[in-house]
């Protein structure tokens, strides 16, 4: 979502800003490339598609996309529809530049869809060659447990990936979800996983943060920013100076010591945070470090389904 048209977000990058992060990515070793339809309505996915083919192996990187959002104000522009999905993959196909979507996700669950529509629309995707697996993001796991049902009681294409919300301040996906996904042996890629650059610790109290993103970022201030949730960064921020690293590394050594997560959705804006996000591959987090991030922890609303 970083990289596309400042005209859709003031804080996201354009596409000679955005390059060098592709690029640069693919040297660390990141062969997974995540973007949507609806970021910067098809920008991201046309600076994703023309770099990659520049810079990488067309069968040595995954490529996933994203379906739901509107792309814009007429009829049949957004949702799950069998209609929107097949017009929307083939956009998505285009613009990428590719003749596959490794791996194609469902945005949001369409309560004005059935869900059966969605799934064997889905699978006849797949079926055609035009998508390898499917995935979903942020839904119940009622709903989500009803599509793997449905799914195996039809013979449909199941999900293979649940890229959910989660982070050290948003763990309720630990309650139901997260459970489900391991007994089901579904990847969990899970976004925000800085909570919107929260965990980096130059958010405050009194005011929003120094940065673009920080103060036009009405979203983030929706989901944190509760009096718990800054207790929450001051262990991150004192695990991190004793560590002698960063505290996005640390949030990030948490996530990856969770079960079932193949891997954090990042979007670095400053290559210095692309090379910090990758080195936290290596932190050790000890049960005693796990406990004291995760202890002051308290429950919040479902947040991030719609």
């Amino acid at each position: 979502m970083t990289y596309g048209t400042s005209k859709w977000r003031e804080w996201v990058l354009e596409e000679s800003e955005s390059r060098p992060f592709i690029e640069k990515a693919l040297e660390l070793g990141i062969n997974f490339f995540d973007t949507a339809n609806a970021y910067s309505l098809g920008v991201s996915e046309k600076i994703v598609g023309r770099a990659l083919k520049d810079f990488a192996r067309r069968d040595e990187v995954v490529i996933a996309t994203k379906v739901f959002f509107p792309m814009g104000e007429r009829p049949n522009q957004g949702g799950l529809s069998r209609l929107h999905i097949m017009q929307a993959v083939e956009d998505s196909l285009r613009r990428l530049g590719t003749d596959y979507i490794d791996l194609y996700q469902i945005h949001r669950w369409d309560p004005e869809t059935p869900i059966e529509e969605t799934l064997e629309g889905l699978h006849d995707l797949v079926k055609s060659g035009k998508v390898r697996y499917i995935g979903g993001s942020s839904m119940y796991a009622w709903q989500f447990a009803k599509s793997l049902y449905l799914a195996d009681l039809h013979g449909w294409t199941r999900f293979v990936s649940m890229q959910n919300h989660y982070n050290l301040v948003y763990r309720e996906e630990e309650r139901e979800m997260i459970p489900l996904c391991l007994s089901e042996g579904i990847g969990l890629i899970p976004w925000s996983p800085l909570a919107r650059g929260f965990l980096s610790g130059n958010r405050s109290r009194e005011d929003w943060g120094d940065t673009s993103r920080a103060k036009t970022d009405d979203f983030a201030h929706l989901m944190y920013y509760q009096e718990s949730d800054f207790t929450v960064v001051e262990r991150v921020k004192e695990l991190a100076e004793k560590k002698g690293v960063s505290p996005s590394q640390i949030a990030l050594a948490w996530l990856l010591h969770q079960p079932g997560v193949s891997s954090p959705i990042i979007g670095a804006s400053r290559m210095s945070h692309l090379e910090e996000n990758v080195a936290a591959l290596d932190i050790e987090l000890s049960p005693e470090d796990l406990e004291a991030l995760e202890e002051p922890y308290t429950p919040h609303p479902v947040l991030g389904h719609t």
